[in-house]
């Protein structure tokens, strides 16, 4: 049984420049103890596909198919349901620390509030429990750390803190939404090895625009692009063989593979095209690319991808 299965699922907003249509017919699976790194550009749907999976979007969002956490529905969960799921069975860790975190509470009382809540445990107990979670994501001196405030610990100090609030309840599925984004090089090391570490009991999708990041933790790579999937495989399969001339695009912009950006900008997702969403930024568009939208189809051994080049 999958632990999460996203079937068709659509995630519309209105603004005042008209409809965003962040999420478009996505379908991703995620099985026990597998980590899913979800790539791609900024702007591409990521983030709103996460805040769909743990329900932290306005009500006036427009939602539709269907997520299956452990074959439950959480779409057609009341709040009250969703509450009991949320932090306690799916964590979410967001990407920003310095704004996820409450500037005004200690960090150790934080870690506490999400123990306290979700195992019933008394308040001391929820605190000494946060002092572990601080030694298990390496933070030194974790006893007196538990007593500060967020501005007192360094960037990666608050992404550790993030990722302790995450697993300090969580059983099943993280949701880890660019945990290494604006770090050094160093302390991005160290937080890769930590995630790797934190997570290998449990399922996790990993979202982030950096590919190399996804290969050292994930076991396969679902990439983004305007608000649909556009490749999915097993990560070595993905490196070895790129099918979709976005994924290729995006590993001939990494350094080491010659520094070449792919042209032009991404669609508006207010006014998507109504062929294959990448052809304007394609080195091999056709004109039947304009009008025809390619399906995802599978190549071979769950390499999916959604090119008219293999339709």
């Amino acid at each position: 049984m999958s632990v999460l299965e996203i079937i068709d699922l659509k995630t519309w907003f209105q603004t005042q420049d008209g409809l965003v249509k962040a999420v478009n017919s996505v379908n991703l699976r995620i099985e026990k103890n597998e980590r899913v790194g979800l790539v791609g550009e900024t702007g591409c749907g990521k983030t709103v596909l996460s805040f769909s999976i743990i329900r932290l979007l306005q009500p006036t969002t427009m939602i539709e198919g269907k997520i299956l956490y452990k074959s439950k529905d959480i779409l057609k969960l009341s709040e009250r349901e969703m509450q009991k799921i949320r932090g306690k069975e799916i964590a979410m860790i967001l990407q920003n620390p310095t704004t996820a975190l409450n500037p005004v509470l200690k960090v150790g009382d934080q870690i506490a509030e999400a123990i306290w809540l979700h195992q019933g445990l008394k308040k001391k107990e929820a605190k000494e429990k946060a002092v572990e979670m601080l030694e298990a994501v390496k933070i030194p001196l974790a006893e007196k750390r538990a007593n500060e405030y967020p501005h007192q610990f360094s960037g990666g100090m608050k992404e550790r803190a993030l990722i302790a609030i995450g697993l300090a309840c969580c059983t099943s599925l993280i949701i880890a939404d660019e945990p290494t984004r604006g770090l050094d090089v160093t302390t991005k090391a160290q937080i890769i090895k930590l995630m790797k570490d934190m997570t290998k009991q449990r399922s996790m999708l990993f979202i982030t625009h950096d590919l190399e990041v996804a290969a050292e933790i994930c076991d396969n790579i679902a990439m983004m692009y305007a608000g649909e999937l556009v490749e999915y495989a097993k990560t070595d399969d993905v490196f070895k063989n790129p099918l979709h001339p976005y994924t290729q695009g995006i590993f001939n912009s990494l350094p080491n593979r010659g520094l070449k950006p792919i042209k032009g900008m991404s669609p508006s997702l207010i006014d998507l095209p109504s062929g294959c969403r990448f052809y304007q930024r394609c080195d091999y568009a056709r004109e039947i690319c304009k009008n025809r939208h390619p399906e995802m189809v599978e190549m071979e051994n769950g390499h999916f991808v959604r090119c008219l080049l293999y339709d």
